[in-house]
């Protein structure tokens, strides 16, 4: 049986023995690690130039470079390599030497191979850990919404139905929605109920990503590889060895690190940026797009044998207009969550209040509704939540639509005038662009003053009503 990418390691060995290389050229492979074998200090040197490894197992006395010089060169140009130093004429002096060195272990000739084999499963195991633990601070740096996935309509119990049967499995799962509807909490929700979900959870938003550096964040990079690469770095597919890798707004990709992504999903390999090597990572992929991914293959945005690769599996989300009656009970949560309690009191949301979120359009979703009883929550000061609590963009609209007696003409309910649906449209640019006017004005075809004077009057109009 091979052993799982997420327990290989890539190991390199320096000895100046010549038995010993050979021997360890096809037991380091028999214990399911790729090994490189070099016969002294200098071609260790020389590799470490163009590869990083996990592990290095050195001898200390070796002819011209000692493995002393080789420790030193790791620790300056690779220092996440664990390092295992194994020597014939070692005392106590190397030992501690050794240790102070930031050696993982200290290894006398002749040694075991299940010795070895063992230390090696221990780097592996530490290895997971950091991956989890670097995997945790990506986590925890995201803005997360409500933990769970939280709906009784039948729309929901759809999703919630699809996320069980496709959990257990290792297939690609493709997550449709509008922004702000809680693509990543399913994503989540599919690890959560997989076989993986005791290993880590790397959440990227390649929308998001920098994009001279898009490369070198997902599949990392070696020291020196370009201007600014002053130390090595791990790609978050590698530190999602073993777990799941949920790529956020995957239509942003463009077509050059489509197809590098594509490369990697067909062959299980990481290649650093910078390095000439590549390695094994076992990882499940989930993506998630607000993007018609169909369309951008037509136009020739997007490659079709990626979205083929991706779409395995498709969940679509509704969005929170397509299930206003989940939205009590997700405003509850909602609240709960922000106020760090397990529940709050039924009557901490008035049925006016309930009434206006049921009838709001919520173009931003459940995104949209959190920061919208966010500022109700600050607003009301540990009171029961009123309508005033409300942010005035969405009183303001949802007042305006129930004046049908004054007005001139009486609306149907639940329909909108022109003025709203046009302002709908420039919040949604808005979120979009994360409040960059000039890129909304320019997406819109109008100026930015045209701009600045439609959101004015939207101010003052809700401010009047």
């Amino acid at each position: 049986m091979s052993t799982p990418a997420v327990n290989k390691l890539r190991v390199l060995f320096v000895d100046d023995e010549a038995p010993i290389r050979e021997v360890m050229k096809n037991e380091l492979p028999r214990m399911g690690h790729d090994a490189t074998i070099c016969e002294d200090g200098r071609a260790a040197l020389e590799v470490l130039e163009k590869h990083t490894f996990d592990a290095a197992i050195i001898d200390l006395r070796m002819p011209g470079l000692s493995g002393w010089d080789v420790v030193e060169h790791i620790k300056r140009v690779a220092p996440e390599t664990e390092i295992i130093i194994s020597t014939g004429h070692g005392n106590m002096d190397d030992a501690i030497r050794a240790l102070r060195s930031g050696a993982y272990d200290f290894l006398p000739k002749p040694v075991k191979l299940v010795t070895i084999s063992n230390v090696l499963q221990r780097v592996a195991e530490k290895r997971s850990m950091v991956n989890q633990k670097i995997a945790l601070e990506v986590q925890l740096t995201a803005v997360q919404g409500a933990r769970d996935l939280v709906g009784s309509t039948a729309a929901m119990q759809r999703v919630k139905k699809l996320i069980e049967r496709i959990a257990p499995t290792e297939s690609s799962v493709l997550i449709l929605g509008e922004t702000g509807t809680g693509k990543e909490l399913v994503a989540r929700r599919v690890h959560d109920l997989s076989n993986r979900a005791n290993m880590p959870f790397v959440a990227v938003n390649c929308g998001a990503l920098p994009e001279n550096l898009v490369e070198s964040e997902l599949f990392g990079h070696r020291k020196g590889a370009f201007t600014g690469a002053d130390a090595p770095r791990k790609g978050l597919i590698e530190v999602a060895n073993g777990g799941t890798l949920f790529l956020d707004e995957l239509g942003e990709l463009d077509k050059s690190m489509q197809v590098k992504l594509l490369r990697f999903l067909e062959s299980g390999e990481v290649r650093r940026v910078g390095e000439n090597e590549a390695f094994m990572v076992d990882v499940r992929i989930v993506c998630a797009t607000n993007r018609d991914l169909q369309e951008m293959v037509e136009e020739g945005k997007f490659r079709e044998d990626l979205f083929f690769r991706v779409n395995t599996f498709e969940i679509h989300l509704p969005a929170l207009r397509e299930r206003k009656e989940d939205i009590p009970e997700l405003a509850t949560a909602l609240i709960a969550r922000h106020l760090k309690r397990r529940t709050i009191s039924e009557d901490f949301l008035t049925p006016e209040v309930i009434e206006l979120l049921k009838n709001h359009h919520w173009s931003g979703n459940v995104r949209e509704l959190a920061n919208a009883l966010e500022h109700a929550v600050i607003m009301a000061a540990g009171k029961a939540l009123t309508v005033d609590d409300l942010p005035a963009s969405i009183v303001g609209r949802n007042r305006k639509s129930a004046k049908s007696s004054t007005g001139s003409f009486t609306r149907i309910d639940g329909a909108k005038t022109l003025r709203e649906i046009e302002m709908d449209v420039i919040h949604q640019c808005l979120e979009k662009h994360q409040g960059d006017k000039p890129k909304v004005a320019q997406e819109l075809g109008i100026s930015l003053k045209t701009l600045y004077n439609k959101l004015n009057q939207n101010t003052n109009s809700a401010a009047a009503s």
